[in-house]
């Protein structure tokens, strides 16, 4: 698959090495959308991750769909915000189909996630997909 593009999709897709990679995803943290501090709340945040992750997306009547998230870790804001890329140009029906584990090797992402942090994106991935379809 390929990284079918975003623009941080692609940095991180071209960066080599760790420290490339880590600093691409500290980059692409600043850019992330996030979620209001009133909205970080019980009903906001995922649960199964190891930094504090919340998340909120809604879907307009266009089928538009809005993903805000925040962390208290700066790599995962960088995740969060190459996710959210890829999510706000996705329907509700193309986030439940899109193969988001091929999509993160295909960007090098995977292979530099230790076991809690790609455990806790999962679960991320399951709430986004949640949401979709509840907000559909």
């Amino acid at each position: 698959m390929t990284t079918n593009s975003s623009k941080l999709a692609t940095q991180l897709a071209q960066a080599k090495g760790w420290d490339n990679l880590l600093r691409q995803l500290m980059l692409a943290g600043k850019a992330l959308h996030p979620l209001s501090a009133q909205a970080r709340n019980e009903h906001s945040e995922v649960q199964g991750c190891q930094s504090r992750v919340w998340l909120q997306l809604t879907v307009d009547n266009n089928q538009q769909v809005a993903m805000l998230a925040w962390s208290d870790s700066k790599i995962i804001r960088g995740v969060l915000a190459v996710i959210q890329e890829k999510v706000n140009v996705l329907s509700p029906e193309q986030i439940a189909a899109f193969d988001f584990d091929d999509w993160f090797a295909s960007i090098q992402l995977e292979r530099y996630l230790s076991q809690s942090r790609a455990s806790g994106i999962a679960e991320v991935i399951r709430q986004i997909r949640h949401q979709a379809a509840v907000n559909d």
